[in-house]
């Protein structure tokens, strides 16, 4: 028994028996959690909007937060939204891989007004593990998939993370073992002349400028509400307060550290986890999620993390950080 009643959450395995079952659910109507490169994405069917409504009360989304289509190739993407010359460049370039574009809708798009939170505009993403493109091409339409937990709450890189937020939720979780980047995709939006960075994430901001031959222009200020998944300040929040850029644990505070330094008063700390004790980046953002969590099941009121650098995937684990230590 659960807080949903009598649904019991299937735990698929990544074969052909599974893939096909995830397929089935997710056409039918049904919630199914799946592994992409970055977190594990909570999957519905894009074009049936009772079926995002499941999306947003299985997670508890705040319904002016936009969600990300996933489909199988570049294809099925220009038949969703309208590629201006920059758009269809990154998807060339990055695709399949982590990264979202944010595109005007085409005429006929069959993602939902509900998963586009009513804009005209729709966030498209080509993900690069082999299970979630297998499941795209079985669904053979577009499939909604913000990161499978509860939203507001620390984002997803295995199936049993996916099962300690939702369990008793929602119909299955397609279990691909562990994702490996760690965090989520990198979202550019394409409605202007200049491309704009809505979300650092999976791409550095450095490889998209690089590949574009210019800079992205900053994220707008907050307006009306967000233009892409990920733009709410207060996000990917556990239930212990975050305090950023610790230099000193505090008695009974969890440590969240980088690198090989160690703070002082490290002795303090409830619970110790390292990202990288190289000072590797993309094993932070890889053990970011994970970590957070279990430095919040630890039952420190508080979780000190240690200043990381800004540079490549720094960007995104320090957003990410930002919003988890966001006021609530």
């Amino acid at each position: 028994m659960n807080d949903r009643g009598s649904m019991v959450t299937q735990r698929l395995a990544a074969d052909e028996a599974g893939l096909a079952r995830a397929a089935e659910i997710l056409r039918d109507g049904g919630l199914v959690a799946f592994p992409t490169e970055t977190v594990y994405g909570l999957g519905a069917d894009a074009t049936r909007a009772e079926a995002v409504a499941g999306i947003y009360a299985a997670k508890e989304r705040p319904r002016f937060n936009p969600l990300i289509a996933h489909v199988d190739g570049l294809p099925a993407a220009l038949s969703q939204g309208i590629f201006n010359a920059t758009a269809r460049h990154l998807a060339e370039a990055f695709w399949p891989g982590p990264l979202t574009l944010v595109v005007p809708v085409a005429p006929g798009c069959t993602v939902s007004d509900l998963a586009r939170a009513g804009l005209d505009s729709v966030g498209l993403r080509v993900p690069s593990h082999p299970v979630a493109r297998a499941l795209l091409t079985a669904v053979g339409r577009p499939v909604a998939a913000p990161s499978a937990n509860r939203s507001g709450r620390v984002s997803p890189t295995a199936a049993d993370h996916v099962l300690g937020d939702l369990d008793g939720r929602i119909a299955a979780v397609l279990d691909g073992g562990e994702t490996q980047v760690g965090v989520e995709s990198t979202i550019v939006s394409c409605l202007e002349d200049k491309p704009r960075l809505l979300r650092p994430g999976g791409v550095p901001r450095e490889a998209i400028e690089a590949a574009i031959g210019m800079k992205l222009e900053a994220k707008p200020t907050a307006g009306d509400g967000p233009l892409a998944p990920g733009m709410l300040a207060s996000h990917y929040a556990p239930r212990a307060q975050v305090r950023l850029d610790a230099e000193e644990i505090q008695p009974g505070e969890a440590a969240l550290l980088f690198g090989p330094a160690q703070p002082r008063g490290i002795g303090n700390a409830l619970a110790i986890r390292n990202l990288s004790e190289t000072g590797d980046l993309a094993e932070a953002a890889t053990h970011l999620f994970s970590f957070l969590r279990q430095l919040d099941a630890s039952g420190a009121q508080a979780i000190a993390v240690a200043p990381i650098p800004e540079a490549g995937l720094g960007e995104a684990i320090n957003d990410r950080l930002a919003r988890a230590a966001a006021e609530r």
